[in-house]
């Protein structure tokens, strides 16, 4: 057997028993993993300076190597992210509905578990506990394939998962890390039918359109972001820039950072400057189209590509339209699909833009930065699906089990 059926084989066997494990006894997993990875500190670091000292030497933009550096704080948010899974409502078991036939048939639709999850991710650590931790509690087996910027932070926090589900009795291929990080192993990995019941990919754009291309294993598309603010004629432009300034600079590397501006031409010129002034401040690179850098010369000149362009990096670019339908033109020729704001005090553009833009979460009065399974409320996510099938959104719990009906009967037979 080839290295991937090996593991696929493993995950398929301890699916038998993680399947049906109560909710207390996931409880009590979860915690004891969370114990286990603030035991397993030093070692986690120790693993991760590595990862961190390696993407250096390479050359890998600050941003990026953000996402992946841990220290005391980010390997505690890891813990208590567990610990707060723990909490949530299970869905395994419960009824979406039931209803009566005329013949006296009970039809219901139970949530259970999708089996063995398959996630290919890049370069974020924290993702190894946050995956493992909803799989887990929706009573599903994950294989995890991080990439090989942080190998050696996903061994260590692998290690310390392994090491609470063993304290629990619980099968340590609750979850199983892929460690050959080659691009072979991976296309193997999309072709794991036999012993994935599904795949998801976490990262850039080049990774979701590789996966979604070549894998033939079903896939929930977790999209990249190029997420837009739209500044309407009838915005607080105050209101404007506080919003600009926290989706674009809070974490420049994440997917529901802000990317692109589109500006209505009424209030360009006034509010313009003030965007630029307070990006300034960030060492922001701002690119703009030929109207924007008539208003505000210092801008680069954007070019086509910029459009559509995840940056990840302290860029964005500027476009200015005629009024709100334009606006939602180009952001619905341009986005991803992911999350979009208008800054308008006009009730009916807003109606307008949440109606017509068509994205996973769409804004009024609000940064991007919000679209996250913690701040809406359903704990960790597994990624932030920006496809319609499925799962759309923050995909919590709930996106991590599927359905089957369970029909009682007294005898009836369909003539």
């Amino acid at each position: 057997m080839s290295y991937m059926q090996v593991i696929g084989k493993r995950a398929k066997e301890a699916k038998k028993s993680i399947a049906y494990l109560s909710q207390e006894e996931k409880t009590a997993a979860l915690l004891a993993v969370a114990d286990a990875l603030e035991e397993k500190e030093a070692e986690i670091m120790t693993g991760n300076r590595l990862d961190v000292e390696a993407a250096k030497a390479a050359g890998m933009k600050s941003s990026l190597i953000d996402r992946m550096y841990l220290d005391e704080a980010r390997i505690a948010a890891m813990a208590e992210g567990l610990r707060e899974i723990s909490l949530l409502e299970d869905p395994v078991g419960a009824f979406d509905e039931v209803k009566v036939r005329p013949n006296g048939l009970r039809i219901g639709k139970k949530r259970v578990p999708l089996g063995v999850v398959g996630i290919i991710y890049e370069s974020r650590p924290n993702v190894t506990a946050d995956a493992f931790g909803l799989c887990f509690k929706t009573n599903n087996v994950a294989v995890l394939r991080g990439s090989s910027d942080a190998i050696n932070s996903n061994k260590a926090i692998t290690s310390a998962i392994k090491l609470g589900l063993n304290r629990c009795k619980i099968s340590q291929d609750g979850i199983i890390l892929v460690e050959d990080t080659s691009y072979e192993v991976a296309d193997e990995m999309m072709k794991l039918n036999e012993y994935l019941d599904v795949l998801i990919p976490r990262g850039g754009a080049g990774l979701i359109n590789r996966v979604v291309e070549n894998s033939t294993v079903p896939t929930i598309e977790t999209g990249t972001g190029n997420c837009h603010v739209f500044v309407d004629r009838f915005a607080d432009q105050e209101m404007a820039v506080n919003i600009i300034e926290n989706a674009k600079t809070q974490r420049l590397g994440v997917c529901n950072a802000c990317e692109s501006l589109v500006i209505d031409r009424e209030i360009a010129s006034q509010v313009l400057p003030k965007i630029v002034a307070r990006l300034a401040g960030h060492g922001i690179e701002i690119r703009g189209d030929e109207e924007a850098r008539k208003i505000s010369p210092e801008l680069v000149k954007a070019t086509a590509d910029d459009w559509g362009s995840e940056y990840l990096d302290g860029i964005i670019s500027v476009k200015i339209v005629g009024d709100v339908h334009e606006g939602i033109a180009h952001i619905n020729e341009y986005n991803t699909g992911h999350s979009e704001t208008i800054v308008t005090n006009h009730l009916e553009h807003a109606d307008l833009f949440q109606e017509r833009v068509d994205a996973a979460a769409v804004y009024v009065n609000a940064s991007t930065r919000f679209t996250d399974g913690c701040e809406f409320g359903y704990g960790a996510e597994i990624g932030i699906s920006t496809q319609k099938l499925h799962a759309r959104g923050p995909m919590g719990l709930a996106a991590l089990t599927t359905t089957k009906f369970v029909i009682f009967g007294h005898g009836q037979i369909r003539k």
